[in-house]
């Protein structure tokens, strides 16, 4: 896939600027010398998707060598529309389909690095941007260089002009894989004489799930700057804004040198008495875990293989769908959540999602990130009405801002299907110790209890669980301030022109105009002045790489957070609803073509 040839090459997003070389380009290759197009007295080929697609180009030593456009699912159709019905092709349908096309190289560097950078550049975005699976059309006679970089012809041709191309298809994460694979070496050699202007890592950075959290980093990687923890605001990341109950820190404090030296009980048997008693719910139904995602990790590698039958809702929490996929290796199906619906999970189309059994399926409630919480009523009603041979899994990670009343622990602990996970960590404030609990048929728990290697969950998290669960008023007080906060929070983002939406949980969606800078550029300017923000890009296409999750903390950070905001807004070219309508903000150079 990559040659030799990178010296002095720049792959940055097209801006304002370049658009009329792109055209004389495109007219150059593909009327003049392909003959796809007849030649016109302009000079220059446009199409109708340009204005939704995105265009990648590349430069060496500053003078622009080649590009490829990206038409995301949100741009509304596709160039192969014109040619087929993608109604006829199953390959092609869904939401979450991208599609690379035009990749366009000046001839002079035909045979250099160019174009196989610029496939590169346009996997990595489309990565970047929750997508899962590409299409493209493939000109026959370079067919070899799509086949190498792991696209798949489906056998369908098309014949444009003086043109012949073939359909290829391919799967992100395959893709992704055997790139880094194959050619993961070769990469980080040239990584160091490569600019790299896209806003995604020139390389992937983890095996594992992508989370928050990034604000951490600014306490040094070994946490050598540790008191520094006040100078940013970490609203990446849902930890509480709030401290643990006074017992809890008390009850570490007082002891610190003889919890941190001393083994926990290896079962955990005194939390475990804690939550039952706390939450109504027999101890044989019970296992605990070092946080959910402990949990999820013990759960799935044991209950699902390859061929498993998985349903996760889109969007959701990352790491089912990195665990089903890369750790497991299952191929999930999606329902699909809709931005025009507000984000809701509509049951009735979830039951008919279930007329079929899965082996697994997953609902997180309160989701995240989107929010919204799905009655406890109707949800108890999809999941009597699905096969009985269908697991589900509901995660509870924030159910306590929607009212512990609303949880079906009880239920799952009575049923013969279903699992509630519930996460410790989030609501009580000791994200940094992880406890978590799974609530389910006795046999499952057992199961999941045998699989469990002792000592799992510290001596600190054990006992500061017991002590936070001893303490509900004192939770369900900041619970309630923290919906307090989360409406200031909002209301001061949306002062400034900003489509807001409030969560149940510890959280606001921040959603930016089509015209007006990505969600990773205002992360990455926010970053400039010491605030975090979650970039929800990766997690799902439905986020369209303009959504940004905000974390809800102290009324002193939420100001700073606005304040943060509304600067790095005004840097990037966007200063409300009045400057985009103007003119400014759409496709400008400092923004990127979208």
């Amino acid at each position: 896939m990559i040659v030799e040839g990178a010296a002095g090459l720049e792959l940055r997003p097209g801006l304002d600027s370049d658009l009329e070389w792109i055209y004389r380009l495109r007219h150059e290759v593909y009327a003049r010398e392909l003959g796809q197009h007849a030649v016109n007295e302009d000079e220059r080929l446009t199409d109708g998707l340009d204005g939704r697609n995105v265009y990648l180009v590349a430069t060496r030593d500053g003078r622009r060598c080649g590009f490829v456009s990206v038409t995301p699912p949100w741009a509304g159709d596709y160039s192969i529309d014109k040619y087929l019905r993608r109604a006829d092709h199953p390959e092609l349908a869904g939401d979450d389909l991208f599609e690379i096309r035009i990749l366009t190289v000046d001839p002079a560097e035909r045979g250099t690095a160019v174009a196989a950078l610029l496939m590169y550049a346009a996997l990595r975005w489309t990565a970047a941007h929750g997508g899962r699976r590409l299409v493209a059309m493939g000109r026959t006679g370079i067919l070899s260089m799509y086949l190498a970089a792991g696209l798949t012809a489906t056998g369908t041709r098309i014949r444009s002009g003086a043109v012949t191309y073939e359909v290829l298809t391919g799967d992100v994460r395959d893709l992704t894989e055997r790139t880094s694979r194959r050619y993961g070496g070769l990469l980080r050699r040239l990584e160091p004489g490569l600019r790299w202007g896209l806003e995604t890592p020139f390389l992937d950075g983890t095996d594992g799930c992508e989370h928050g959290g990034a604000s951490i980093g600014a306490l040094g990687r070994r946490f050598e700057t540790l008191a520094a923890h006040g100078e940013v605001v970490p609203a990446d990341v849902l930890d509480a804004w709030f401290p643990p109950a006074p017992g809890v820190v008390a009850a570490l404090d007082g002891n610190l040198d003889w919890v941190a030296r001393t083994s926990p009980p290896a079962d955990a048997g005194g939390l475990t008495e804690a939550v039952a008693a706390d939450r109504g719910l027999p101890e044989e139904s019970l296992a605990l875990g070092a946080g959910s995602s402990d949990l999820i990790f013990r759960a799935f590698r044991q209950w699902l293989t390859p061929s498993s039958r998985v349903l996760l809702v889109d969007p959701s929490y990352g790491e089912y769908a990195h665990v089903t996929e890369r750790v497991v290796g299952c191929r999930p199906d999606r329902f699909t959540l809709r931005r025009e619906e507000g984000w809701r999970v509509d049951p009735d189309r979830l039951r008919d999602a279930l007329r079929e059994p899965y082996d697994l399926v997953v609902i997180v409630n309160p989701n995240n990130p989107t929010g919204v919480h799905l009655d406890s009523g109707d949800l108890r009603a999809v999941l009597d009405d699905a096969p009985g041979e269908t697991r589900f899994w509901i995660d509870e990670a924030y159910v306590g801002y929607a009212g512990l009343g609303r949880s079906l622990g009880r239920h799952a602990a009575s049923s013969e299907n279903v699992v509630v996970c519930t996460s410790l960590s989030k609501m009580y404030a000791l994200s940094g110790l992880r406890a978590a609990y799974l609530a389910g048929p006795p046999d499952l728990a057992a199961e999941l209890r045998r699989w469990t290697p002792p000592w799992a969950v510290s001596l600190p998290a054990q006992i500061a669980a017991a002590r936070a669960l001893g303490d509900p008023r004192y939770y369900a007080a900041r619970w309630a301030e923290t919906g307090d906060l989360r409406a200031g929070l909002a209301a001061g983002l949306a002062s400034h022109g900003l489509d807001v939406r409030e969560s149940v949980a510890n959280f606001v969606l921040l959603t930016l105009p089509p015209g007006g800078p990505s969600a990773s550029a205002l992360v990455r300017e926010c970053r400039k002045r010491g605030v975090y923000l979650r970039d929800l890009s990766a997690l799902s296409p439905a986020f369209e790489g303009r959504t940004v999750r905000v974390a809800v903390r102290d009324a002193a950070a939420n100001a700073r957070i606005v304040s943060a905001v509304a600067a790095s807004l005004r840097d990037l070219g966007w200063a409300g609803p009045e400057y985009a309508t103007s003119g400014h903000a759409a496709g400008s150079g400092r923004n990127g073509l979208t």
